[in-house]
């Protein structure tokens, strides 16, 4: 089982293959109004990202997790899942790493689905530590062999990672905001944007500062942080984006016309960011 992630957001759509494609690219950097960023629409349906022909059957507790090079395990504890997209460590590719215990196989069909989005996947690697089995990819663009820029792409690939995750170990659900709207099981609990929310700007030398941002996950985050930075015409050097189980860890580097953030305008930031994480929801029945 599958879920149909944002089009609005990520900029895709659902073919009548059941696969999804990406939209003509569009320019992003450059959004009217913060509030063009926060709008996300959401595909309720639930459907299979691809025809591997593999059925999930919902369990609330303790589940036989199918991986995806066809064994099986059962564990006690249900481990973190973790999927961290790196901009900064390779010059000339996206490295993306994912991590959830000792219960990822050779994830060929998460690898299939990215060559769907217009990627290539130029490295594969896997190593052990004691937090489990890292599995790391180096992704380019098909059409460029350049390293991916886009940022409705990028959150492209992450979504489509969890989502994957989602199908092949429904147990992790629980465990991932995206779970919320489109998983077997839902989160037992919310995460408190008030007090996970955690914003912080330090000089990285003199032409750039270093922002970190750590806040509550939610499908389209990566995408609308983006758009609100640029949207006060600071610009995105470079960065990642970790989502750690209900969590989203976001460090980026930063400039104002090629210079490290001064005192005033990193307060400016800092406020935007604030207000657009922490604002309250507005329901549709009080109008």
């Amino acid at each position: 089982m599958a879920v149909a992630m944002a089009a609005c957001s990520l900029g895709l759509h659902l073919a009548a293959d059941n696969t999804f494609k990406a939209f003509e690219k569009t320019t992003l950097f450059k959004p009217s109004s913060i509030a063009d960023a926060t709008k996300l629409c959401y595909i309720t349906h639930k459907t299979r990202l691809s025809s591997s022909g593999i059925t999930i059957i919902p369990r609330a507790s303790t589940v036989t997790g199918t991986v995806e090079d066809g064994n099986q395990g059962e564990t006690d504890t249900i481990p973190t899942p973790i999927v961290i997209i790196d901009q900064d460590s390779d010059p000339d590719a996206t490295v993306v790493e994912i991590t959830f215990g000792d219960r990822l196989g050779a994830l060929l069909d998460t690898m299939n689905a990215l060559k769907d989005l217009g990627l290539n996947v130029v490295k594969a690697n896997v190593f052990l530590d004691s937090s489990g089995k890292h599995n790391k990819f180096s992704i380019t663009k098909a059409d460029s062999g350049r390293k991916v820029e886009d940022p409705e792409l990028l959150e492209a690939i992450r979504l489509t990672i969890l989502n994957k995750m989602i199908q092949y170990h429904p147990e992790s659900s629980a465990q991932l905001a995206l779970g919320a709207a489109f998983g077997l099981v839902a989160p037992p609990e919310q995460v408190d944007v008030e007090i996970a929310t955690h914003i912080t700007i330090s000089d990285d030398g003199p032409h750039r500062s270093l922002l970190y941002v750590e806040t509550a996950d939610r499908p389209g985050l990566l995408v609308d942080l983006v758009k609100i930075i640029t949207d006060i015409n600071i610009a995105v050097e470079s960065g990642e984006f970790d989502t750690e189980g209900l969590l989203a860890k976001a460090k980026f580097h930063v400039n104002y016309k090629d210079k490290a953030l001064i005192k005033p305008l990193q307060q400016v930031l800092v406020n935007s960011l604030r207000y657009f994480l922490r604002r309250p929801t507005t329901e549709e029945s009080s109008f």
